[in-house]
């Protein structure tokens, strides 16, 4: 009955211990950077895309939060021509589960939002004159990874996953505007994209 007692103890504190940084009322702030370079057979220059996120988060139960994230978007396309530059809020939901005391799996849907605009690239990867004002609207759904070697810091990575966007391209010249939605999965998706996250 004792041996029973403690084991039942030893599991209870384990459990607290993998809860402790995703428990109800618990904050998180942090953020994300992605860096993707692709290399197009006959361009002069690698396509080359970055974002960086920071983000605040509040679990509203254990393992499960709610937040946004504000941030910078940057995708410039020698090969098409093309240099978009947006101003990012993607507000989420994320879960976690516990794999071990230190490591937990994340899904996380958020609502991404982005106000920018496109500009012409020449083919030697110099940036020229404003082409298009672009709004874009989509859902996300995304996995990753969260290691914590402390009770305070969480060490993320995780890919772009499952999509929906809807674009809005405002052309600067003539007024016209056109819409593209797309949905599934990018070249991008696979594309790391490393975050800390303080939970306190």
């Amino acid at each position: 009955m004792k041996k029973l007692l403690l084991s039942l103890v030893a599991v209870a504190g384990l459990v607290y211990s993998a809860n402790a940084q995703t428990e109800k009322g618990k904050i998180m702030l942090g953020g994300s950077v992605g860096f993707n370079s692709t290399k197009v057979e006959g361009a002069a220059k690698s396509d080359v895309s970055f974002n960086i996120v920071p983000n605040v988060g509040y679990f509203v139960s254990d393992n499960f939060a709610i937040g946004t994230g504000v941030g910078y978007t940057s995708n410039k396309e020698v090969s098409d021509n093309n240099l978009n530059q947006a101003f990012r809020v993607a507000p989420f939901g994320r879960y976690y589960v516990n794999l071990s005391d230190q490591f937990k799996f994340f899904g996380q849907l958020s609502v991404p939002m982005e106000f920018g605009n496109d500009k012409f690239v020449d083919n030697n990867g110099d940036t020229g004159a404003k082409i298009a004002k672009t709004t874009d609207i989509g859902v996300n759904l995304a996995p990753g990874f969260a290691f914590f070697p402390t009770k305070k810091i969480g060490i993320e990575v995780s890919v772009n996953g499952l999509g929906y966007n809807n674009r809005k391209v405002t052309n600067e010249i003539t007024g016209n505007e056109t819409t593209i939605n797309s949905f599934g999965l990018e070249a991008s998706t696979l594309a790391p994209k490393l975050g800390v996250q303080f939970h306190f």
